[in-house]
């Protein structure tokens, strides 16, 4: 821990010395912070490295004690690596050689290389270490084994179906889910959910998430984030009459829900969003389009957000939650009897899919005043209430990244076990057991950082750190998926092996709920900046 100390007080340099160049009269500037993106983009990724490295060393007993060395061994020479291009940027003057050199940094390298980094491997190969196990309380426990045990015995038989012929997921799943309260989990007891009617239970709203994750992402695993990020504005800007009306609807399942933010023209800039709402007689009318918006076709209810002032940017922004029937298929076109029309057609994507994301346009599409989040006092006041539901959104999303983790490492042990090459099973190579060791030691420590951002949320802090999580979770994700289908070698590649899916799967893990360029710069590195001037 005196390492990561020392690496934490020269990260603390960098950022107060990146947060003067980003800064005019104490106040970081937009267009300083451009200038530096690149050191602001690695300043992000090094927080998140050091900040993971720090749960790890710390923890007591899982597979997160096991596995500390091996992920200090990962982490602290990419954060040094970070730390250095950044001091070549700025042209500042950190004290990294004495890390460099020191004799505890140099015994944490040696713990990820070579025979003790094999060994690692070996043991959880053999189940001598539970990679898996992690100590949170009695309740998320059962939550995920609860769903865990439902995802392998009513998702993942199917999951590989729905993928390579591009289905809905079955309504028959959806109903089971619906049954289990699934869609309630954010959803406060008063109206009918399950979560406290006080505080949060964040917690097991990511042991769910992994676990259906694990079986599939996209037949599963991302259902409840749509209902949770509505759930979460509702209950930051609605009305009482709109959270009596829709929140038990959400929590029920019935109708299911979806978002729809993203335009074609602007992607993660919130600020620059311009799909219409014109105020009319008895509502508004809606004109313009949106995209990406997953689960459009089935959706009842879709959270849109729509520019209803003459005001620029963030503040002219607004939440209309629009009605519409569930479709299944790849697309749709719903007319309203006062003419207005809501089209979607599902765009082709290389994973993730069952949930589909949409295209939207919308032609004079009528919305009545009282499906105006906040009603006249939720003008203008959209972003803000977005933003109180992304927080869950992010930190769900590094739930997902390490259920897909553990379904892709499962699935190289196992292959590793029966494949027979020169003679030898392919666990018993000393670079098989390396990367087993190199996955697993990223899965805890992303479950680790994920769970230990839960219970900030839940005490009211750690929204920066929820988009940290998720940089480096969906980030982890890519690089264990990767080398989990390279276990299979060619079998891997075949569309009919389950890790080929978990390998595109993971692919847009970095894009959603925030791309992780945006989260970096926007999110985590103005925040680490501002607090660097709070400091100085």
């Amino acid at each position: 821990m005196q390492l990561v100390a020392r690496f934490e007080a020269q990260f603390a340099n960098a950022a107060a010395v990146l947060a003067q160049r980003c800064s005019v009269n104490g106040k970081l500037d937009g267009n300083l912070l451009d200038q530096h993106q690149i050191c602001c983009y690695e300043l992000a990724f090094a927080a998140s490295e050091l900040f993971a490295a720090r749960e790890m060393l710390q923890a007591r007993d899982g597979a997160a004690a096991h596995l500390a060395l091996t992920f200090a061994a990962l982490a602290l020479p990419s954060a040094l690596q970070r730390l250095d291009a950044i001091a070549a940027e700025l042209d500042c003057d950190l004290d990294l050689a004495s890390l460099r050199g020191a004799a505890d940094y140099l015994q944490v390298q040696r713990n990820g290389i070579g025979a003790a980094l094999a060994e690692i491997g070996k043991s959880i190969i053999a189940t001598d270490i539970d990679f898996t196990r992690l100590e949170t309380n009695a309740h998320v426990d059962l939550m995920r084994e609860t769903f865990q045990r439902f995802g392998q015995e009513h998702v993942a038989p199917i999951a590989g179906d729905i993928h390579r012929y591009d289905q809905d997921i079955p309504e028959s799943l959806l109903a089971q889910l619906r049954d289990m309260g699934v869609f309630g989990l954010s959803v406060p007891m008063r109206f009918g959910g399950s979560a406290p009617d006080e505080g949060e239970d964040t917690l097991a709203m990511i042991a769910v998430t992994e676990a259906l994750s694990e079986a599939s992402l996209g037949a599963a695993g991302s259902l409840i984030t749509r209902p949770e990020i509505l759930t979460r504005a509702i209950l930051a800007g609605g009305t009482d009459a709109q959270k009596d009306y829709w929140l038990p609807r959400i929590a029920a399942g019935d109708p299911l829900a979806a978002i729809a933010i993203t335009e074609p023209d602007f992607g993660s800039d919130a600020a620059s969003l311009n799909l219409r709402g014109q105020q009319t007689e008895g509502g508004w009318m809606l004109n313009g389009a949106k995209t990406w918006c997953t689960f459009a076709g089935k959706a009842g209810v879709l959270m849109v957000v729509a520019r209803t002032g003459d005001t620029d940017g963030y503040k002219g922004l607004s939440i209309l939650l629009v009605e519409k029937p569930s479709f299944d298929g790849h697309a749709f076109d719903y007319r309203q009897s006062t003419g207005g029309r809501l089209s979607g057609k599902a765009i082709p994507t290389i994973g993730y899919r069952g949930m589909h994301s949409f295209d939207l346009a919308f032609e004079d599409f009528f919305v009545p005043d009282a499906n105006l989040l906040g009603e006249a006092g939720g003008l203008g006041n959209g972003f803000y209430y977005t933003m109180a539901g992304m927080t869950g959104g992010r930190i769900q999303t590094a739930g997902r990244a390490c259920g897909l983790m553990a379904a892709a490492i499962k699935a190289a042990i196992r292959y590793a076990g029966d494949r027979q090459v020169f003679g030898r099973q392919l666990g018993t190579f000393q670079l098989t057991q390396a990367k087993i060791a190199t996955m697993a030691a990223r899965y805890a420590a992303c479950r680790q950082l994920a769970y230990r951002v839960g219970t900030m949320l839940d005490a009211g802090e750690g929204q920066m750190e929820a988009s940290l999580a998720k940089l480096y979770a969906c980030r982890s994700a890519e690089l264990v998926t990767r080398e989990a289908l390279q276990i299979h070698g060619g079998m891997g590649y075949a569309e009919e092996t389950a890790v080929s899916r978990y390998f595109v799967d993971a692919r847009v893990l970095s894009i959603f709920e925030g791309a992780e360029e945006t989260l970096a710069l926007k999110v985590v590195a103005r925040e680490l900046l501002q607090r660097a001037l709070g400091r100085a």
